[in-house]
């Protein structure tokens, strides 16, 4: 399992608490592009079928607390 930036653990850790791509762009100060490729980016890293099962994983193997 490739290691998570810390960028795309902010944006990990923001869907566990429900937000939309769109919220998480204007949280963290970047365009919703930018969001989808961090998406895509730790969902390839932990090689999950979707942002779901991402933050699944992530919870499972503590790189995210609940």
């Amino acid at each position: 399992m490739e290691k998570l930036t810390q960028r795309e653990v902010t944006v990990l850790k923001l869907i566990t608490k429900g937000y939309c791509n769109q919220q998480i762009s204007e949280m963290i100060f970047v365009s919703t592009h930018t969001v989808k490729a961090h998406i895509s980016s730790i969902i390839k890293k932990l090689d999950a079928k979707n942002r779901t099962n991402a933050v699944y994983i992530a919870i499972k193997n503590h790189i995210i607390n609940e």
